[in-house]
């Protein structure tokens, strides 16, 4: 990973996190405080970012961390639903030994306890190794800041963390042994219910913010 590479990492991570608040505008220099890295790899990470939408340029101004409405999420995963379910087949007719034993070692990683933050770096992990055993880097470029998107929105929106975390890791889980199984009906069924369930996690919030408190 070169210093670029680690800026958007350890960008993307603090907006996902929520550690750089939605509606926020920030400096390039503070960028650099929070990484720790130089003006050159921040400022190619926030190019980089710029382009999934996870941040938004404004010159003279600053460099903005957008919201994600409901809108944007529902949109999002209609895209996420169709290129996942590719990247889940491919993955199941393309994993190397190599591949097979990376997902199998993280799926019995799901079986342990985590906090919400510990949690989110799973599942981007998860995303990582199905992205890498599908073996087509056109894919990786789409499905990387759309499953970040959906994951930030997860992680801002969340209210029982154990109970949603239980149900994520179950559905992640199944994913990932159908891939290394290369049982491509059963990872296929384990995508769709994946983000079925994230779907209707966006929609519960919606009738929370409708509901009068």
């Amino acid at each position: 990973m070169n210093q670029s590479e680690e800026a958007v990492a350890v960008l993307q991570r603090l907006i996902v996190r929520g550690e750089l608040k939605p509606g926020s505008m920030v400096s390039e220099r503070h960028l650099m405080e929070l990484t720790g890295l130089g003006r050159t790899p921040v400022r190619e990470a926030i190019q980089r970012l710029a382009l999934s939408y996870m941040v938004r340029i404004h010159p003279n101004k600053g460099i903005e961390i957008p919201g994600i409405s409901i809108e944007d999420q529902l949109s999002g995963l209609e895209v996420r639903r169709a290129n996942e379910l590719l990247a889940v087949e491919l993955a199941c007719a393309r994993a190397t030994q190599k591949d097979i034993a990376a997902i199998e070692k993280l799926a019995a990683v799901l079986d342990g306890e985590f906090t919400l933050h510990d949690y989110s770096e799973t599942v981007g992990q998860t995303h990582a190794l199905i992205i890498e055993a599908a073996h087509n880097p056109y894919l990786a470029a789409l499905m990387t800041p759309l499953q970040s998107l959906s994951r930030r929105f997860w992680v801002m929106h969340v209210r029982d963390e154990q109970q949603e975390i239980a149900r994520g890791k179950r559905l992640h889980q199944q994913i990932l042994k159908g891939i290394a199984s290369k049982d491509v009906a059963a990872a296929s069924t384990a995508s769709l219910t994946l983000n079925a369930y994230l779907v209707e996690f966006a929609l519960a919030v919606v009738g929370r913010m409708a509901t009068p408190r």
